[in-house]
């Protein structure tokens, strides 16, 4: 199972600016035609953007400094050098990264999100810079500036786009299995995880929500400390097994459980998702149809166990997360 929690301290630096430079024109017939030495570009800035990819910290570990791209020194003929390339470090949606040195802290929770956190140093001045009514020929030219350096802490969160939700034993490991490269316990009776599993969906973030149970509102069981999970997550995954004899009893349980800790979770976005078709009763399918009939939500029926209603899940719940 791969943990999506990381923390690393990597070192960054900006370009530097490039040097200017002394030249001169040189011109048939005019001996000293004055100076032409340009400015050097400007050093890279180094910017920081959120991507959905939620292993990249770990590719960082090997070789955790980086540089942006020098500026180009000056030109004769009054040519300014190159500004020297950005460098855009990608880092997982979600993470929080400090310039250690200068306590600026940044926040990346929305993908496409980028920030300049190093600015590059300015380029020298060229001998041309210096050139004026009493110094017509100029010997002068100012070195480029060092750019901005320092260590980058980046601490990743957890933020979940998807909580699976639902009792004990109602197929939310094995359907975040299903879906992830996720690798949870999973076992063909009753018992409650310990702690959440997490998957990875297309850059999207699925979790397996632990410690839901009648009375978890109160505390009960593990209660308020997975409940609060599920406050953090965009929408919810609602799994109600078949193997009970009255799924919807068991689906009003959960649904009063989070009624009753939070408003907010009483209206997020939740998909009801009953599992385990194939131990299904006709009595069971018919009572279950007549709630899709009368229900607002978006209802599947599946089962991971013949695969039935899996992939239409799966494609749903991708488009819709990528829309919105």
């Amino acid at each position: 199972m791969q943990m999506f929690t990381d923390q690393i301290t990597i070192y960054a630096e900006a370009g530097a600016g490039g040097d200017g430079v002394t030249r001169w024109r040189h011109e048939k017939f005019v001996p000293n035609a004055g100076p032409s030495g340009g400015d050097g570009g400007d050093g890279g800035d180094v910017y920081i953007e959120a991507v959905r990819d939620l292993g990249l910290l770990s590719k960082y570990l090997g070789n955790p400094r980086f540089s942006a791209a020098a500026g180009v020194p000056g030109q004769t003929g009054s040519k300014a050098g190159r500004h020297g390339e950005d460098l855009v470090i990608k880092v997982p949606v979600g993470s929080i990264v400090t310039d250690v040195s200068r306590e600026r802290v940044y926040e990346f929770f929305i993908e496409g999100h980028k920030e300049r956190v190093f600015k590059g140093g300015r380029g020298g001045l060229g001998n041309e810079h210096f050139k004026s009514s009493t110094n017509r020929s100029p010997e002068e030219n100012t070195k480029g500036k060092e750019g901005e350096s320092g260590d980058l802490k980046i601490e990743l969160t957890l933020v979940v786009d998807v909580g699976l939700i639902g009792l004990p034993n109602a197929g939310k490991s094995t359907l975040l299995n299903t879906f992830t490269n996720a690798r949870s316990a999973v076992g063909a009776y009753p018992f409650t995880t310990l702690v959440p599993h997490l998957g990875d969906l297309f850059g999207y973030v699925l979790a397996d929500i632990p410690g839901l149970i009648s009375g978890a509102h109160t505390g009960k069981g593990l209660g308020h400390t997975f409940l609060r999970h599920v406050t953090k997550t965009k929408m919810l995954l609602h799994l109600v097994s078949f193997e009970y004899e009255d799924p919807l009893e068991q689906y009003y349980i959960i649904r009063n459980e989070l009624s009753s800790y939070s408003k907010d979770l009483e209206e997020k976005e939740e998909w009801i998702i009953f599992t385990k078709k194939d131990l299904a009763n006709k009595e069971q399918l018919e009572k279950v149809q007549e709630f899709i009939d009368s229900s607002s939500k978006r209802v599947f029926i599946i089962s991971t166990e013949s695969g039935e209603g899996v992939k239409n899940l799966q494609d749903t719940l991708v488009e819709y997360l990528r829309a919105t």
